[in-house]
C-alpha cells in the first residue's frame, strides 16, 4: 500500500528497502521509525536543507540521488558527496543542535522520508540499534570529508585525481571481457565540485582519457576501456 504521495506507507513492507542504515535495522525499531516518518517526492534540483539553516530533522532517502556541497562566501562550491538510497542526511546537525554544516540538493526526482527532530532524538533513544547505525553513519561521513580532504590536498595531478574518482564509480558496473560499464549521471560541472577544479579542466581531462581509449562518457552511461591505464595514473598521483 502507498502513501497518497506515491511513497511506500509502511517501511517493514518498502520496495524500495536497501542494506543501508535505518532499512536495515530490527523489525521492532523499523515499525517505530514507521510511526514517527513522513513521506516526500521532490523533483530534480530540488533543495531540502542548506548549510546554515537551523536543523528540524533528518531526511532518509529511500529513492534518487542527492548532492551534499558547500559554497564558499564568493560562491565557489564544493561538493563532498552524492547521497544514495538509504542514507540519513542531516544527522550530524540533529544529534548537535547544531546549524546543518552543507547544502543538500535532489540530482533527480527523489523519495525521501523527513522525521522530526524532537521525535528522532527519542526514537534514538529507545532503540539502541539505531543508535549504534546513527553513530556509525555519523563516523562514515567523517571519513568521506578526510577522503575529498585527502583527494584534492595530495594528489599531485587532476587526472588522478578523476582517475581515482572514475574507478570509485563503476565500483559495481558490470564487466564484461575487462571492460566496465557503470552509470555516472554527473554533468562535468558536477565531477568539478567533488574534485575541487574547473569544469574546463574536468572536460580537458575527460577528453584526454577518451582519446587515448581508456574511457567513454555517453550521457550516463560510463564505459572504461583500459581499467589498468586508470590504475596506473592513481599510483602516480
Amino acid at each position: 500500500m502507498n502513501s497518497p504521495n506515491g511513497l511506500p506507507a509502511e517501511c517493514l513492507n518498502c520496495h524500495l528497502r536497501s542494506d543501508n542504515f535505518f532499512c536495515a535495522l530490527s523489525q521492532e525499531s523499523l515499525e517505530a521509525f514507521n510511526q514517527i516518518k513522513k513521506g516526500a517526492a521532490l523533483s530534480e534540483g530540488a533543495v531540502i536543507f542548506t548549510e546554515g539553516q537551523r536543523p528540524r530533522g533528518i531526511f532518509m532517502l529511500c529513492h534518487g540521488q542527492v548532492k551534499l556541497s558547500a559554497t564558499s562566501r564568493n560562491g565557489k562550491a564544493l561538493t563532498f558527496r552524492i547521497a544514495k538510497p538509504g542514507e540519513v542526511l542531516g544527522l550530524h546537525a540533529i544529534i548537535t543542535g547544531k546549524p546543518y554544516e552543507l547544502t543538500a540538493e535532489t540530482m533527480r526526482p527523489s523519495q525521501l522520508s523527513f522525521v522530526d527532530r524532537a521525535d528522532f532524538l527519542r526514537f534514538l533513544q529507545a532503540h539502541g540499534d539505531a543508535c549504534l547505525r546513527a553513530a556509525q553513519h555519523v563516523c562514515r561521513d567523517y571519513q568521506e570529508v578526510y577522503h575529498v580532504a585527502r583527494c584534492i590536498g595530495l594528489s599531485r595531478t587532476i587526472s588522478g585525481r578523476v582517475a581515482k574518482f572514475l574507478l570509485a564509480s563503476a565500483t559495481d558496473g558490470q564487466v564484461t571481457n575487462g571492460v566496465v560499464r557503470a552509470t555516472l549521471a554527473l554533468t562535468h560541472e558536477d565531477i568539478a565540485q567533488l574534485m575541487g577544479t574547473s569544469r574546463e579542466t574536468i572536460t580537458r581531462t575527460l577528453s584526454e582519457f577518451r582519446r587515448k581509449d581508456i574511457i567513454e562518457l555517453k550521457g550516463s552511461t560510463l564505459t572504461i576501456h583500459n581499467k589498468p591505464a586508470l590504475e596506473q595514473l592513481v599510483a602516480g598521483a
